[in-house]
């Protein structure tokens, strides 16, 4: 596969990307943390490790209005200062974002920024809103899911406003570690789709 678009999330057992309430000063929602203790092995020659430096090898990013807001902006250098294309509705004039950051409002012109930037590395996504939009337009090739085994119970959803599209996805890669799975599925697409 070409330089895939990937979106990378952690997400409890009942599809919650975030907790009730995620705003600025509680950018993950109450409880919202639970999903990222993953984390604390990142740098572990074990599954979560490596699950991290391919995150980190990749060569854009794309990420939603929200994440970026909620990220304060990353300071515009989420990693080793791949280019970041923010998927957005509107640019407010004036509005300049920092560093390697830039706005795009249309999802395709989006994704091919993104694939061109990459080169021959993987596109990393962030945002619930944003996978959805680049799902729902057929440029969003991989989910790496880090699955929590916790129910959160509320708060904000990875695939709450999809729609009634049926699509299939096709588990690639199955990584164990503690306290989290790491799930690749590869978005199935029928022949002559995009």
């Amino acid at each position: 596969m070409r330089n895939p678009i990937r979106l990378y999330m952690s997400m409890s057992l009942d599809g919650c990307i975030a907790g009730p309430d995620d705003r600025p000063g509680q950018e993950l929602g109450r409880d919202g943390g639970r999903l990222f203790n993953w984390l604390d092995d990142r740098n572990s020659d074990g599954p979560s490790g490596q699950v991290y430096r391919e995150a980190l090898a990749t060569g854009a990013l794309i990420s939603g209005r929200r994440t970026f807001e909620l990220a304060r902006r990353w300071q515009g250098d989420h990693h080793d200062g791949v280019p970041i294309l923010v998927l957005t509705h509107q640019v407010d004039e004036g509005d300049v974002p920092p560093g390697h950051a830039r706005f795009v409002t249309d999802v395709d012109d989006c994704a091919h920024q993104a694939r061109m930037a990459a080169g021959n590395r993987p596109v990393m996504v962030h945002g619930a809103s944003t996978a959805q939009a680049l799902l729902r337009a057929g440029h969003l090739d991989e989910m790496e899911i880090h699955l929590i085994p916790v129910l959160l119970g509320e708060g904000r959803r990875l695939f709450d406003h999809l729609g009634g599209q049926h699509i299939e996805l096709d588990l690639v890669r199955r990584l164990d570690d503690r306290d989290v799975t790491h799930l690749r599925y590869r978005v199935h697409r029928s022949e002559g789709s995009a």
